[in-house]
């Protein structure tokens, strides 16, 4: 395994047109939970000749070959990130949107024992937490 989205992109035979290779950089780069639209305008910018029907179909083809996993947080807006990232759960601020990744191994021991507990080996999750910032007086 490659460590970055290209390098996967190649391994799994996709083939890579300069602006595909561009959006991978792209998705490489974000430190963020970008959508179709968010790529796009960061895509464009290094690539004025991308149009955002390409962004689409690539980032189709790059999660229904396994490289991004799709993200949707209740705002109608599906967003990606590198399927090959290191696990981690999100904090979704409501009023921002805000995405907040975080992993906490006390979490992560309690759904273990629940799987075990109703007689399953856990072998994935995804956990979302909405939330809204607590005001301090």
């Amino acid at each position: 395994m490659t460590d970055t989205i290209e390098g996967r992109c190649e391994a799994r035979g996709l083939r890579m047109t300069e602006q595909r290779r561009v959006i991978a950089q792209v998705l490489q780069a974000a430190t963020d939970h970008p959508d179709v639209e968010e790529l796009y305008a960061r895509a464009s910018a290094r690539d004025p000749r991308i149009s955002i029907a390409t962004v689409y179909r690539t980032v189709k083809l790059f999660e229904e070959s396994g490289i991004l996993d799709r993200l949707e947080f209740g705002d109608g807006r599906a967003r990606y990130e590198d399927a090959d990232r290191d696990h981690h759960d999100h904090l979704i601020d409501m009023n921002s949107g805000e995405v907040i990744e975080f992993v906490d191994p006390e979490i992560e021991a309690l759904q273990e024992r629940i799987a075990q507990k109703l007689g399953y080996r856990l072998k994935g999750h995804r956990l979302e937490l909405y939330g809204v910032p607590i005001r301090k007086l």
